[in-house]
């Protein structure tokens, strides 16, 4: 090794400390030399006898929000260095550096707050190098304070000398702040200030039942006291949300008095990324803990831990748990501006919490869950985003390419130089508020990151947003099938190489357009990321109505039923429902396109068992009580099943049938059709393992956001094979734009 050298470490480098801890590593080991962010990371010109033991330490201790993703060391000749070791102003240049999520309070921030001799006592806008916004708060990179919302909070003398000083851990900390300098907050009334403390104006509103609008980092929550059945129904009345379940925040004490919670929850509750973690209710059917009505017919509840200090005051105060869901109109993007919230959710708060630092960015809460077999991520946001994922082995830089997504879960991806960025959930594309704020943030990520697409990839279907949006850009244009994308994800998230061979991939979700010009939803494929077939898939049925039938499950209940030749059973359960126009529409193929979806086979039978029979009033309702219902039964056997081509649903249904007419309880019921999916797929896709033409079983699609579907099919395949999972990225569509990536670059013999 020579004595100089330049050090350029790449990865999550930037906004987290990393150069005061470069420089105190440095004086450490006698080094001479500097050390400056740019637009490609960070970059360290370093001169000494103890060099490799400084970039030994490099890595071994970088600060706890630091992601290395690699350390490249050149060797300069004859350089002149400063006699001692310097952090120079950040350089510009072509952006390749990662930005940091925003991260929850740390706990030296936590107790200054809650220390009343402190400078920074009771003050809702502390943070460090360590916690608080980033990505939340950045208009442009590199990441200085100039570049970010707190650019017009000028630092008062004693936050400029923390600033200044690279001892301190808020060392060019951008968000730093105090209450002479920095952000303010106030409660308000009718577009009216309140005089006095907002913290406890907001605490006493909350006692009195009311529902307040509180601005975070990514947006406006609504949130009510969580125990008060009362103050819930009132937010459900008035945002018209009537069995949709509500997040909850409190204290781990608060959460362990409603749900069970392992190490692991306790530790991914606690983390950076402090994301709402649904959690097994537990000990509180005598005294709960929270309102009934905060998740109707749910045996999970989704908790999260105070993330920000603004959030803690509230918790330390208030001393119980409060409702906290998005602050936002049915189906539209959560708010995020002052005037917004009031033109917006006046109708549903009593007051707001409100403050003068800007969103940059609207970033919903990350949803996760965390299964005996591992994590799951549901809504991969605020915490996790921007991610940016290494490219499996054999793809290398080809072009850079924007895959757009899909139509639901909409996220997009940029691929350049052997990474891939996905950016946060920005909902569903139906929505004309959520498909500009899809567009806008397009532009956003581009134009941060100096993305220049060579190659566009796009859903195969034609009818989406992101498809024509895509189409439109005068790009080379990849389209790719849905489920072909959901496989490839799902490899790239597990390091899969290009080479690495075929895999027999489950793939259940709701609707996706195959190769034949049919919704497809439930397949089993044989495939990589050049290309697949279709080995087994679920029988068709109609969807009479198109969209509607994802909405009213009493529809795909009956087309099932009448395959089944079970009509007679159809017209005694959905008696008062228009069973003849659905019918008639569907035998003259009038607007009742087929598809083997999964999910809404799913709802086909949660109607049947009268969980959901009429009208989902949110996404997956009739799923999730499913899903409930089974898994309050535990283990069960399945109904009879086929296992070759098109697998029949007949004899499903006429198994639920002669069960619901021996009042078998519906929770076996609702076991015995899980044990049946995972019966249809297991056996076919580790056949294909055995006989040598697939290396391992990939599940993936919405459908295996179901922890009680995913456990059993892992536990009848067991060892016999290799098993690929969602654990980082979402199996539904939030991971489609990294598939679509993937197989475009395939497809383009990108190396």
């Amino acid at each position: 090794m020579k004595q100089q050298c330049r050090i350029r470490v790449r990865g999550q480098v930037q906004g987290v400390g990393f150069r005061p801890f470069v420089w105190a590593l440095a004086r450490r080991f006698g080094l001479c030399g500097s050390v400056l962010n740019d637009a490609g990371g960070v970059l360290i010109t370093a001169q000494g006898a103890a060099l490799e033991a400084f970039l030994d330490a490099l890595r071994a201790e970088a600060p706890p929000l630091a992601r290395i993703d690699a350390i490249e060391v050149t060797p300069l000749e004859e350089a002149v260095l400063p006699d001692g070791f310097e952090i120079l102003a950040s350089a510009g240049g072509a952006v390749r550096t990662r930005v940091t999520p925003d991260a929850a309070t740390c706990p030296a921030c936590l107790a200054e707050i809650r220390d009343p001799a402190a400078r920074r006592a009771g003050y809702a806008f502390t943070n460090c190098t360590h916690c608080g916004p980033r990505f939340s708060i950045l208009r442009q990179l590199p990441y200085d304070r100039g570049q970010t919302t707190m650019a017009g909070f000028t630092l008062c003398a004693a936050c400029g000398a923390e600033y200044a000083d690279p001892a301190d851990r808020r060392f060019h900390a951008q968000p730093i702040a105090c209450p002479v300098c920095g952000p303010r907050l106030w409660f308000e009334q009718g577009g009216v200030e309140i005089a006095g403390d907002a913290v406890a104006l907001a605490v006493a509103a909350l006692r009195a039942g009311q529902i307040l609008a509180i601005k975070g980092l990514g947006g406006f929550h609504l949130a009510c006291d969580a125990r008060s059945e009362a103050a819930v129904a009132l937010l459900r009345a008035r945002k018209h949300r009537p069995a949709k379940p509500f997040a909850l925040m409190g204290t781990l004490a608060m959460i362990r008095a409603s749900c069970a919670v392992s190490k692991a929850e306790a530790a991914r509750l606690h983390s950076a990324a402090a994301p709402i973690l649904l959690l097994a209710r537990a000990g509180d059917a005598l005294a709960p803990s929270v309102a009934p009505s905060v998740a109707p017919g749910q045996d999970t509840l989704g908790w999260m831990l105070p993330y920000t200090p603004l959030h803690h005051l509230l918790m330390d105060a208030f001393d119980a748990p409060l409702v906290m869901t998005s602050g936002n109109l049915a189906g539209e993007p959560q708010v995020t501006s002052n005037a917004e919230a009031r033109a917006k959710l006046g109708a549903f708060a009593d007051g707001f919490v409100m403050h003068d630092r800007d969103i940059a960015r609207r970033l919903d809460d990350s949803v996760e869950r965390i299964t005996a077999h591992g994590p799951m991520v549901l809504r991969h946001a605020r915490g996790r985003a921007p991610a940016t994922h290494p490219m499996p082995p054999g793809f290398g830089d080809g072009p850079q390419v924007l895959a757009m997504g899909g139509q639901m879960k909409a996220a997009f991806c940029l691929t350049r130089a052997g990474e891939a960025l996905l950016s946060h959930h920005l909902g569903d594309l139906d929505d004309l508020l959520t498909w500009q704020e899809y567009d806008k943030a397009l532009r956003d990520y581009t134009a941060l990151f100096d993305h220049a697409a060579g190659l566009v990839a796009v859903d195969a279907h034609e009818g989406f947003r992101a498809t024509q949006a895509g189409l439109e850009l005068g790009l080379p244009v990849a389209r790719i099938h849905h489920h072909h994308a959901h496989l490839a994800a799902c490899l790239g998230e597990h390091g899969w190489p290009r080479g690495g061979g075929k895999v027999a991939a489950v793939v259940l979700d709701g609707l996706g357009l195959g190769p034949d010009g049919t919704i497809w939803g439930g397949e089993l494929l044989l495939g990589d990321y050049a290309g697949f077939e279709r080995i087994a898939w679920l029988s068709s049925a109609p969807l009479p109505g198109g969209d509607q039938a994802s909405r009213e499950p009493w529809r795909n209940a009956v087309m099932r039923l009448d395959a089944a030749g079970l009509g007679a059973v159809a017209d005694d359960l959905f008696a008062d429902l228009p069973r003849a126009l659905v019918r008639q529409a569907s035998k003259a193929g009038i607007n009742a396109p087929l598809s083997s979806s999964a999910g809404r086979l799913f709802d086909a039978v949660a109607a049947v068992l009268g969980l959901c029979p009429t009208r989902q009033s949110h996404e997956a309702e009739a799923a999730m009580a499913l899903e409930a219902c089974a898994a309050r039964a535990g283990a069960a056997r399945p109904y009879d099943q086929g296992h070759s081509g098109a697998i029949s649903t007949a004899r499903l249904f006429q198994g639920l049938c002669a069960d619901l007419g021996a009042h078998v309880p519906r929770e076996v019921m609702a076991a015995r059709f899980h044990a049946t999916m995972a019966a249809y797929f297991a056996p076919p896709a580790l056949e294909l393992v055995t006989r040598g033409q697939a290396r391992a079983v990939v599940l993936t699609g919405g459908c295996f956001q179901n922890a009680v579907l995913r456990d059993q099919m892992l536990d009848l395949i067991g060892d016999a094979a290799p098993v690929l999972h969602h654990q980082s990225l979402p199996a539904n569509d939030g991971s489609l734009a990294f598939g679509q990536a993937l197989v475009a670059l395939a497809r383009a013999g990108g190396e």
